[in-house]
């Protein structure tokens, strides 16, 4: 059985990266965790993972110094387990980030948040030993943005979420939509006005209620700008989002916008049968958010509990929730802990588990069918910690 999980090691900074999957082709739908997934993939899931495909950022002086995807064997069966069995070497550094899946998981899609190029996978030929087939080089010049960072699956197409534009590399940005062969189709751009502030993150489908989510972060100046001279300047801590945007999924058009101060990140939509909400985390804030319904029918934003100690600004960086909607998994950055938080009244989570598992961590992801958990460390390339904490 093959199963992969996308993630990022050596590299920097958020989930989305993440992406955990699990194995090949099962004919029945399966509830499997792992949610920031698109759920147009997920019939395609079933078991124990095989391998780990880790999105890996360049250092000088370390192997080659360049960007990678490095196959990892985690089968507890396999003689394997643990080691690094191939790594695929894109020939420069270009501030690894996230992947995501193509809709028949057949290729891996990789994007550069400082160079703004992607890098096209085949993970189906030979599963272990992944394969550069293409590398999309004009997303810059085509969609008009930089920083793709969100490689979210709709059937036979690739939307991307980025994180700032190339006329002047600040926080207004947009969305592009690919074939999955790698044709551009267009640009979706984020609402600056009826209260939205154009910035863009994460992207979160729910196909059953004809809804899209998305968060906001910052623009290319503050991302790729050291994390301590970046908290000493109050001009460039303005230049935060603080709001998320519900879009209707079919038209591609914004509905409703929400105010959510602090940098919402990660979304995660409950695909439990019957429930009707997601949650984010806004980093700067350390507090978790739902977007449900009230009372009246209409679809509203809250705070519903917070993350740590607020007041020393823990940045929650990346969250899994499983697939039954009743727990959480947080990650934090500055303190470097993994929680886990007991969702079971959405409306007011409580924190059951805490356990510090490195000063870098960032990414957490579950294993498909619930049963492992996957951290990883590594932020962003100017934000990772120095010294003794440098991971």
């Amino acid at each position: 059985m093959l199963a992969f999980l996308q993630f990022r090691v050596a590299g920097r900074w958020c989930a989305v990266l993440v992406a955990l999957l699990g194995a090949l082709a099962a004919s029945v739908p399966v509830a499997a965790d792992e949610t920031c997934n698109s759920p147009y993939m997920s019939n395609l899931i079933k078991g124990q993972e095989d391998y780990l495909y880790v999105w890996t950022l360049g250092v000088p002086g370390l192997g080659d110094g360049f960007d990678k995807l490095v196959t990892l064997d985690v089968n507890p069966a396999s003689k394997r387990y643990g080691k690094v069995i191939a790594q695929t070497s894109v020939g420069r550094r270009g501030e690894a980030h996230h992947v995501g899946f193509t809709d028949d998981r057949r290729f891996l899609w990789a994007g550069g948040l400082a160079d703004s190029r992607i890098d096209v996978f085949d993970v189906h030929t030979d599963p272990a030993r992944p394969k550069l087939v293409r590398t999309i080089t004009d997303f810059a010049s085509r969609a008009g943005l930089v920083g793709p960072h969100t490689f979210y699956a709709l059937p036979g197409r690739m939307l991307i979420g980025a994180l700032s534009n190339s006329k002047d590399r600040g926080g207004h940005t947009g969305m592009a939509l690919y074939n999955n062969d790698g044709s551009f189709l267009r640009t979706i751009a984020m609402p600056t006005s009826g209260g939205g502030d154009g910035y863009g993150y994460d992207i979160a489908i729910n196909p059953a209620r004809n809804a899209m989510l998305t968060s906001s972060f910052t623009g290319y100046h503050n991302y790729m700008r050291d994390l301590g001279e970046l908290m000493k300047d109050p001009a460039a801590m303005k230049q935060f989002g603080a709001t998320m945007v519900l879009w209707n999924l079919k038209s591609m058009q914004p509905v409703q916008i929400f105010e959510v101060p602090g940098a919402p990140l990660e979304i995660r939509w409950s695909l439990h049968e019957g429930d009707d909400w997601a949650i984010t985390a806004s980093a700067l804030t350390s507090t978790l958010w739902l977007v449900k319904k009230n009372g009246a029918g209409q679809w509203q934003a809250r705070s519903v509990g917070t993350i740590g100690d607020p007041a020393k600004i823990p940045l929650p960086v990346d969250i899994s929730i499983s697939a039954d909607g009743k727990s959480l998994w947080v990650n934090t950055f500055m303190d470097g802990m993994t929680r886990r938080f007991d969702l079971s009244n959405p409306e007011a989570p409580r924190q059951t588990y805490a356990l510090h598992t490195g000063s870098q961590v960032n990414m957490v992801s579950q294993s498909w069918d619930g049963s492992r958990l996957y951290v990883s460390s590594s932020l962003l390339s100017k934000w990772d910690k120095k010294g003794a904490d440098d991971e």
